[in-house]
């Protein structure tokens, strides 16, 4: 076997979303592309701003001599600052650039984070749905993903999360707004979150993190907010991106922000330094370092994201399809019609229809559709989903 055994395992149940965007390209290779109606992969089909294309004729034609030597491994100080003055006014509390790290896009940072505090068997507890390479990050670092039950609504169950805490519980892994539902944690339920980890900190004898993962948290809709995290507990860590509220996917440009009222932060930072080197990633792209600095609080324009989300939400609630409205993101999560949700996933795929079913993250009978795609997509959709609908006669549901 030319790979190790846990490795292939790994490829066995690997992502089903990069498994049906590779299933995507060869449909599109033999019905063309304007004939396939792909779902699969949440890659922003939005431009970035304007203020950033601006900005990177500005870093490209800039004279100063070490633009793109090495920099501290935290990332470059006036970058850090930048990010921490955004995030001070976001979250209510005042995080000093000390407290940032630039990383390569939020999977970097949740590697980080998860190297500097796990020791081998400790468990990071998550909600279900949730994406599916937490459990590959926590592995990376020799702990183990706990995945809870979410209440119907996907909202947080706090009481399920509690019963899955014990003395190898190190952290509470949240991500808001949601990947693959779309649902915004309320602040009530954060704060509920925060009273639970301090309880059980001091029962335990043992710090419990929450970690916030949040490359969508300007991704929302209808005057939703996302609550600060640091606010509601104060022994938070956020992960975030650049790939989504500025489209910078292929750049690979995210954070991690510790909360300054964590026990010894000082040595914690320390630790997520060292393993941003360590790790390989060694320090973030230096001109997107540059161009985010002068970016805080630019974002991209929305409307497609909110017209792609109105036309699918209303023709998969005409169709019978039972589904939430996200509040943030662009992913739909409906109810399977039938409660194999790969088999009704392989259905919509003979008639050229992407999706990746619901089992992917960890939520057998449901599927998700990524909008964040071309309108004619999402049009075009629509006779396939109507035609397999559960309101049809006959129909399993």
């Amino acid at each position: 076997m030319p790979t190790a055994k846990k490795i292939d395992g790994f490829c066995q149940r690997s992502s089903w979303i990069r498994r049906m965007f590779e299933e995507g390209d060869r449909l599109k290779a033999i019905h063309g592309c304007e004939n396939v109606f792909d779902f699969s992969l949440g890659n922003p089909n939005v431009e970035p701003p304007l203020e950033f294309q601006r900005v990177i004729e500005e870093l490209v034609h800039d004279p100063a001599p070490g633009l793109h030597g090495y920099m501290p491994n935290a990332g470059y100080p006036e970058t850090r600052e930048a990010v921490a003055c955004f995030l001070s006014e976001d979250q209510g509390v005042d995080v000093p650039g000390a407290n940032v790290v630039m990383t390569v896009g939020a999977g970097g940072a949740l590697n980080v984070i998860l190297k500097a505090i796990l020791d081998p068997g400790d468990e990071v507890i998550v909600p279900r749905p949730y994406f599916v390479e937490y459990g590959f990050y926590a592995d990376n670092h020799g702990g183990a993903l706990r995945p809870v039950d979410s209440a119907p609504d996907f909202g947080l169950d706090i009481q399920a999360i509690e019963a899955a805490i014990h003395d190898k519980t190190r952290a509470i892994l949240l991500n808001s707004p949601n990947n693959p539902t779309g649902r915004v944690y309320p602040a009530d339920s954060l704060a509920a979150l925060g009273d639970l980890l301090r309880r059980k900190t001091r029962e335990t004898g043992r710090l419990i993190y929450l970690i916030s993962d949040e490359p969508y948290r300007r991704i929302v809709y209808d005057g939703v907010r996302v609550p600060p995290v640091m606010a509601a507990y104060e022994n938070s860590v956020i992960a975030s991106s650049y790939s989504k509220e500025l489209s910078l996917a292929g750049e690979r440009i995210g954070y991690l922000a510790a909360s300054p009222a964590i026990p010894c932060v000082e040595t914690l930072m320390e630790g997520l330094i060292l393993a941003n080197r360590i790790l390989g990633f060694v320090n973030a792209p230096a001109l997107m370092q540059r161009a985010v600095t002068r970016l805080q609080g630019v974002g991209v324009d929305l409307s497609l994201y909110e017209r792609n989300r109105g036309v699918l939400y209303q023709a998969l609630v005409e169709a019978g399809y039972a589904v939430t409205l996200p509040e943030g993101a662009f992913y739909m999560f409906p109810r399977s019609p039938i409660e194999d949700d790969v088999a009704f996933a392989r259905e919509l795929l003979d008639r050229q229809v992407l999706v990746v079913p619901g089992v992917g993250f960890g939520a057998p009978g449901y599927f998700r559709m990524a909008y964040c795609t071309a309108p004619d997509v999402v049009d075009g959709a629509l006779p396939a989903l109507r035609e397999l609908g559960p309101n049809l006669r006959g129909r399993p549901s």
